[in-house]
């Protein structure tokens, strides 16, 4: 067993619960250690997404197409997971692309495998259940403020829950993803630090 997996698995084990040494020796043997260049893909369009994707260093966007245009649908930033939901438990190919707006560093998280061992450590599975009530309640907060919310609201949100990539991600990237135009977001974008300026 890889040093880099065991150390990342004692890392993630507290994140979702509490694992004993045997429950993370057992996640550490099916993490794996990857690098993407910027640019890179990591899942691509009608690919089957099937790991859950730890990002230890770096930037994720994923993103699908509509009309002939790039929409952003999350960004994944340091010690957070990212996966394309349907695709990793239908085992669908995923119309939403992974892509590392930087060089990252990754760890490979199968789902499949790590649900095949939760059949004999019982931890791991009260981990992923865990992991999926954090992320569920994550997208349906997402969904209610691009529901209720006001586009500068939105931006306000997003500097909070994502206060790196302003300045990390394209105009257009982030313009997208909170559902706005480039020239929306230059003026949300000046009336916000406006004020905070005073």
């Amino acid at each position: 067993m890889e040093e880099t997996a065991l150390t990342m698995a004692r890392a993630l084990a507290p994140l979702y619960g509490n694992l004993n040494e045997t429950e993370i020796r057992a996640l550490a043997s099916i993490l794996h250690y990857r690098k993407a260049k910027k640019k890179e893909l990591v899942v691509c369009d009608g690919q089957v997404c099937r790991n859950m994707v730890f990002v230890k260093k770096g930037l994720l966007r994923q993103y699908y197409y509509k009309n002939g245009r790039e929409i952003t649908e999350h960004f994944t930033i340091e010690g957070q997971f990212a996966y394309c939901i349907e695709s990793v438990f239908r085992s669908r190919p995923s119309s939403l692309l992974m892509e590392a707006l930087e060089p990252c560093e990754l760890f490979l998280l199968p789902y499949t495998a790590l649900v095949e061992l939760g059949r004999t450590h019982p931890g791991l599975t009260d981990w992923l259940r865990c992991f999926l009530e954090e992320n569920l309640i994550l997208h349906q907060v997402k969904a209610d403020s691009w529901r209720f919310e006001s586009v500068t609201e939105r931006y306000e949100r997003f500097l909070r829950e994502f206060p790196t990539v302003a300045c990390r991600a394209s105009v257009n990237d982030i313009a997208s993803y909170l559902l706005m135009t480039p020239e929306s977001l230059s003026r949300v974008r000046s009336q916000v630090h406006r004020h905070k300026d005073m």
